[in-house]
Order: C-alpha cells, then sequence, then structure tokens
C-alpha cells in the first residue's frame, strides 16, 4: 500500500516562505500525478496546485499563481510545494494526494492522501 508523508509545515509570518515536501512509498510514484490540497478551519478542503507524471504539466488555483511552485524529483519519490509571499488566509492543513484518473482539479480524482502538515501563517 502506497503511503504518503508530508513534512515542513510551521508558523511563518506573512511575506515569508515555506517549502512543504511529500515522500511516497512503493515503487510507482513516478507514473501518477500529484497534487496538493488545503483545508482551513471551518472551511471545504480545497485545490491548491497539482502536478503532472513526468513534471511537464502543472495546475494551480487561482489564489495561489505566481506565488507557489508545485515540482518533483521521481527519483527521490518526492513532490515539493515551495509557498512564497504567504498570507494569513494560506493558513491552514496541507494534504498531498496522488492522482487516479480525471481533471487534476477534482478532489475526487485522487485515491490516496497523506496525514496533513499545519502551515499558520501569521500576520
Amino acid at each position: 500500500q502506497v503511503q504518503l508523508v508530508e513534512s515542513g509545515g510551521g508558523l511563518v509570518q506573512a511575506g515569508g516562505s515555506l517549502r512543504l515536501s511529500c515522500v511516497a512509498s512503493g515503487r510507482t510514484f513516478s507514473l501518477y500525478g500529484m497534487g496538493w490540497f488545503r483545508q482551513a478551519p471551518g472551511k471545504e478542503r480545497e485545490f491548491v496546485a497539482a502536478i503532472s507524471w513526468s513534471g511537464g504539466n502543472t495546475y494551480y488555483a487561482d489564489s495561489v499563481k505566481g506565488r507557489f511552485t508545485i515540482s518533483r524529483d521521481n527519483a527521490k519519490n518526492t513532490v515539493y510545494l515551495q509557498m512564497n509571499s504567504l498570507k494569513p488566509e494560506d493558513t491552514a492543513v496541507y494534504y498531498c494526494a496522488r492522482r487516479s484518473s480525471g481533471s487534476y482539479y477534482g478532489e475526487r480524482n485522487y485515491d490516496i492522501w497523506g496525514q496533513g502538515t499545519q502551515v499558520t501563517v501569521s500576520s
């Protein structure tokens, strides 16, 4: 069973940066697109960014375009989310997930999820 483990969350001031990592177990990581989602308190989980299996295509929510960058290293079974110019509204638990099929933007198209990592941005 593939497992995803996120790390890199923490407390940062507005305008600061964080890099999240998600390491996948198993040998099939390079075959799948990957995504990052987030869930703020009292809100539904929302799409943040995604990347194709090769890394050749990336997708972003409008709210993070130009500030966040998703990337992957298939040799290390790892997907990253570089977050710059952080805002208090970016505060959430961030989840990485493996895309199984369909649109990269739809939560239901992801079949394996990590446990999440907390990102808190202070004003």
